[in-house]
């Protein structure tokens, strides 16, 4: 998933950014509140990692801009702040979650999946599809009681055609999911993806077909 993280402290953005590709995320890194005002007004984002105190613009309007035109992205809120108050008005701003710095990556790694877990599938941990049983939280996938060893951007691939189960994705979106700025998806480079998952995915009554003209279609032999 394609996320952003507005944070202007570099060694704190360094290491959040570096957690959240290590799962297997795309993500973009700004410091300063208008450039995120403007990229998420260009930009589809699966979650926000958002600091307050931020040049530019304060991180509460940011909040608040991005609560009037998307009011579904999740928003995970960092702050030194600790008060009471700032936290209640946060929340009450339209924040998913509020973390005090200092933490731990562990435990923002574990608040990032319980919000995509919860924007996702409604707090349903497994995808099953078919024999597929896709854990979004865990980032694992089972072929029946076996595990398939997938790479971050091929579980990335699955994971956008998963939650559109028998609909089709167009490639547009696909690559706007999986690129950031620093790393451009091409069009080569989604066509290697989906011949490597497709292989993987070869034997398990899943599959990933191409819709020509529109994109592709994960479906399994045995119907939703």
């Amino acid at each position: 998933m394609r996320m952003l993280v507005v944070e202007d402290d570099a060694a704190i953005a360094d290491a959040v950014c570096a957690s959240l590709e290590r799962d297997g995320h795309a993500v973009d890194c700004l410091a300063n509140g208008k450039a995120a005002i403007a990229a998420l007004q260009e930009h589809a984002f699966a979650l926000v990692v958002l600091d307050l105190g931020l040049p530019g613009q304060d991180g509460s309007e940011v909040l608040r801009r991005l609560r009037a035109a998307h009011d579904g992205i999740p928003v995970l809120v960092i702050t030194a702040r600790e008060e009471l108050d700032l936290r209640v008005r946060t929340l009450d701003l339209g924040a998913d979650d509020y973390l005090v710095k200092p933490f731990s990556l562990a435990e923002f790694g574990a608040r990032v999946r319980a919000l995509l877990r919860r924007q996702s599938n409604r707090g349903v941990p497994i995808l099953q599809i078919g024999r597929l049983a896709i854990d979004l939280a865990g980032r694992r996938v089972r072929l029946d009681d076996r595990p398939l060893d997938l790479t971050a951007r091929e579980f990335a691939l699955l994971e956008i055609l998963a939650s559109r189960h028998n609909r089709v994705t167009p490639r547009e979106h696909i690559i706007e999911a999986l690129c950031t700025w620093n790393d451009a998806l091409t069009d080569n480079g989604l066509d290697i993806a989906v011949y490597r998952l497709r292989r993987k995915l070869a034997g398990s009554g899943v599959n990933l077909r191409t819709v020509r003209g529109l994109g592709y279609l994960l479906e399994s032999d045995d119907g939703p």
